[in-house]
Parts: C-alpha cells; structure tokens; sequence
C-alpha cells in the first residue's frame, strides 16, 4: 500500500534522522584519507623530479611538448602512484576530484603550493586546519594554536568530524586539561597554561615532589612524626602475609610473596641458605640444606636381592643391578629372563 504524501514525507524525515549524514568515524577517515593521498602525491612528485619524455630529443620534445616538469604525462604519473588498488576510499576519491588535481597543477600551485591546504581543506573540504574540527572548522578548546591548553588532544582535530572536546594527557584533567589529576601537583598556572609534575610515589595528594610534600599517604605507606611518608614493611607483621612455603619480600609500598626453595621447609629468603628447616630427603650443613644421600647411609635401603641404590635430589630410587632386569617385581638374571621367554628351551 502506498503511503500517503504526508506520511511519506514523515517516513523520510524519521529514516534521515536515524541515519544521519555520516558518522563522527567515517568523516574522520576522509580527511585521513585525502592527506594520505597529498603525501602520496609529495612522493611522486620527488619520484618523478628528474626525469624526462624519455625520447631521443629531449630538446625538441621540451620545444614543442612542453617541458615534461609542468606536464600532463607528468601529473598522470604521479596521479596513477596515489592509491594501492586494494584502497577503495583512497581511488574512489581520487576518481571523483581528479579535475581538482588538473586545475591545482595546471593553475593554482603556484599561487597554493600547499596542496593539503587547497584540496583537501578548501576544495573538497574533508579536513580543517590544525587545532579546529567539525563542519564549519571551529577552533578546539584553548585556541587553534594550543588545543585543550597543550595539556591533550582535540577530538576532531584537523577533520570536519568530532565535538571539539579534550582529551587529557597523563597527569591533567577537566574540560580545559588546565587542572592537575590525582598524584600530581601544579608547579605553574594561570588562565591559559598548566605545568602539572607527579608526586613522590608515597603521596596520593601532594604540594611538592618530595615525600615531604605528601599532603596525603598512598595505601601501602605511612607518616612518620615529621609528617613524612615512609614505607609499611608488611614482611614485619606477625603472623606473615605470605603462605608457609613462601617468603616475603618487602617493596616500596608493598610487598611480594616468593616460594622458598624446594630444599626448604619454611624460609626468610632466597635460597637454601635462609631455610627455617630442611625438606624431607634434606639436611642443614654448615646453615645450607643439602641433599641427603640415602645410598651412602649405614643402613642399605635398597634391600631386595640384586638391587642397587641410585641418588636423586631429595630422594633416592632403586634399580637392578648390572647383569639383572625387572621381572614381575624381582631382579631376574637377564639370561634367565630371555630364556623364560623364548618358546626354544635354552636354558636346559
């Protein structure tokens, strides 16, 4: 059924609305694309700088063609260089404005050497001039000289997209990143320019750089009776923070839990040196837990017929000895265990 003339202007109205002309991110990638396809042609243009017609007479040719730096041949040269064929914005805006390219080369580059400037901003108008943005190329906040004070980046900056709103570098914040974000303090300020400069790490709020100038402690540190921050040594607090097989470590506002060492059982530090006692299989020579040779002790415990003992870290394990093999769990002369097995009574 059709609609009636009101109603389908209605429709219309609703659908434009909807959609809109284009997105913040689509504009955005115009101006990326047209100043991609400006330094493109820089390139060609150096490229192309000392060549020629190519013929035999490059006199002549210069004579009656024209000289070849000014040319049409020349333009096409660089043009066809602009776009990798697998870029459909890049060729499709270069099919588009190719006549801007002509008239630029064979009328205004003199007069407008900044191509940027003359195709892309004034031309085809898919860009602004730095430090402005959207449709009619306002200037950011802070001015097109400084947006957002210095202190951050202008959305839209450069395009014919985004809001003009800043986006704060590290250290500032606010709608004009004029103002100093938390751990970091204002050496210098007035209506235009903002020096923010990060506290000393002990310090959530400061005055200064210094641990002194710490107005307010950061969890994991402390004041001290001069009203300096100072570090909490964690690995002091009884009972330890760590599990009974790791060790602490203390670090500037915090701490780290390590697992001791496998000789140990408990420990203080690193090593088989800072054993609170020694693993099973491990013992304390001279305040170092050593491995425990179980085949050297008095009592053999290797005791099976034809076994020998064999030392492992920590441990020990059995075997047979040279001349036997494993059978059913006994240590079998190895000619009797291949006789066993062969259907041919060798052994009798």
């Amino acid at each position: 059924m059709l609609l009636s003339e009101p109603a389908g202007l209605l429709f219309c109205l609703i659908l434009v609305f909807a959609v809109g002309p284009g997105s913040t991110k689509d504009v955005k990638a115009l101006c990326s694309t047209c100043a991609r396809i400006v330094e493109n042609f820089s390139k060609g243009f150096e490229r192309t700088a000392n060549k020629n017609f190519g013929g035999g007479n490059t006199a002549w040719e210069e004579r009656k063609l024209s000289k070849y730096e000014t040319s049409e041949i020349r333009l096409m040269e660089i043009v066809e260089g602009l776009c990798d064929s697998s870029s459909f914005e890049c060729n499709h805006m270069v099919e588009e404005h190719e006549e801007h390219f002509e008239t630029w080369w064979f009328k205004r580059k003199t007069k407008h050497p900044d191509l940027h400037k003359w195709f892309c901003i004034e031309t085809i108008k898919v860009c602004c001039p730095k430090g402005m943005f959207g449709p009619d190329c306002n200037s950011c906040v802070g001015g097109a000289e400084r947006p957002c004070h210095g202190n951050g980046r202008c959305d839209g900056d450069g395009t014919r997209g985004g809001n003009g709103k800043c986006s704060c570098d590290s250290g500032y914040e606010g709608e004009f990143c004029l103002d100093c974000s938390e751990r970091y303090f204002s050496e210098e300020r007035n209506d235009t320019f903002s020096l923010c400069k990060e506290c000393h790490p002990s310090c959530t709020k400061c005055s200064g750089a210094t641990a002194e100038d710490c107005e307010e402690c950061r969890e994991g540190w402390e004041e001290d009776q001069e009203g300096t921050c100072i570090d909490i040594n964690e690995c002091s607090n009884d009972p330890s923070p760590c599990k009974d097989e790791e060790y602490c470590l203390n670090t500037d506002g915090s701490y780290t839990c390590n697992v001791c060492d496998r000789r140990c059982s408990g420990c203080k530090g690193q090593g088989p040196g800072n054993c609170l006692a020694c693993s099973e299989g491990y013992k304390d020579e001279e305040g170092t837990c050593t491995d425990v040779n179980e085949c050297e002790l008095p009592d053999a415990v290797c005791t099976d017929e034809h076994q020998e003992c064999v030392n492992t870290k920590g441990s020990y394990r059995c075997r047979c000895a040279s001349g036997f093999q494993e059978q059913d769990g006994v240590c079998v002369h190895s000619t009797l265990q291949s006789c066993s097995s062969s259907a041919v009574h060798c052994c009798e």
